[in-house]
């Protein structure tokens, strides 16, 4: 049976703050994708329309390189046992999820449950909300599924987390500034120079700010609510829903507003800031 609690919490390489917001660099660096705009396929082809539905966000799936996806299910969704031959991550964007061993009771995850899942372990992957929406990311590709008799131990331990069991910390327990807008929680990797991590950022209501960074690898999902995003021409700034995805490479500052509040998954490189007016 796998844990269902985050055991471990790293040092966190980021700052929020009260700055003003850095400039914006040119547009040719960044990247913006809504919901809306996304192809979708099978993430299991060989199953037709018995497989969940899955887009790229970034990367491909079926290429020997890092990707991330939306993958969706239906209701009473339920896989046989099965494994993959490489190790992912899941966050659940709308709907309930169960990720877990084939015997294992069912412990339905909401919006912002996030859970692990390694190379070669049995398990089996069921849907039960109205409409399922997870951000599957993996390091290396392709994405395959093979069956149960296949199974091998690679080492890893998957991991199940709650959203109730996220540990989140405010800006006043990373820097010491009030008027808080912002509050992270760290889900993997390592904060060395020039390392991946994955972070999850909340948003309050009514923020408006900026994500800056000068990382080389900076992406960004939109888990929960809804954000504006604005580019150096105000025109073109976009609706992101959830679903949606935004990136840079190099010094960037992601201009951001919520009315509502929102949660954001980043995936980096580097140090980001949240800065807010």
């Amino acid at each position: 049976m796998r844990a269902k609690f985050s055991t471990q919490l790293l040092m966190l390489s980021f700052v929020l703050t009260a700055s003003p917001l850095l400039a914006w660099a040119a547009d040719g660096n960044s990247q913006v994708v809504t919901a809306e705009e996304v192809t979708w396929g099978y993430l299991n082809p060989l199953r037709g329309d018995k497989s969940p539905g899955a887009a790229n966000l970034w990367g491909d799936r079926t290429l020997n390189g890092a990707t991330g996806m939306l993958v969706r299910f239906n209701k009473g969704f339920a896989s046989p046992p099965h494994i993959h031959n490489i190790s992912y991550r899941g966050i659940v964007i709308e709907g309930l999820m169960h990720n877990d061993d084939p015997a294992a009771e069912r412990m339905w995850m909401p919006t912002g449950s996030y859970w692990t899942q390694p190379a070669g372990e049995n398990h089996i992957t069921a849907a039960n909300g109205d409409s399922n929406l997870i951000y599957l990311e993996i390091d290396a590709g392709p994405y395959l599924v093979q069956p149960a008799e296949q199974r091998f131990d690679n080492g890893e331990r998957p991991l199940n987390v709650h959203e109730k069991n996220l540990v989140w910390l405010t800006s006043s327990e990373l820097t010491p500034i009030s008027g808080e807008k912002a509050e992270v929680t760290q889900l993997w990797g390592s904060h060395e120079p020039s390392a991946l991590n994955g972070t999850m950022v909340k948003l309050a209501p009514g923020f408006e700010g900026a994500i800056a960074t000068a990382a080389s690898e900076f992406r960004a999902v939109v888990i929960r609510g809804q954000v504006t995003h604005q580019s150096s021409t105000p025109s073109k700034g976009k609706a992101l829903t959830a679903g949606s995805y935004f990136a840079s490479s190099g010094d960037y500052a992601h201009a951001l507003a919520t009315e509502e509040g929102a949660l954001i998954y980043i995936r980096t490189n580097n140090a980001y800031k949240v800065s807010s007016k």
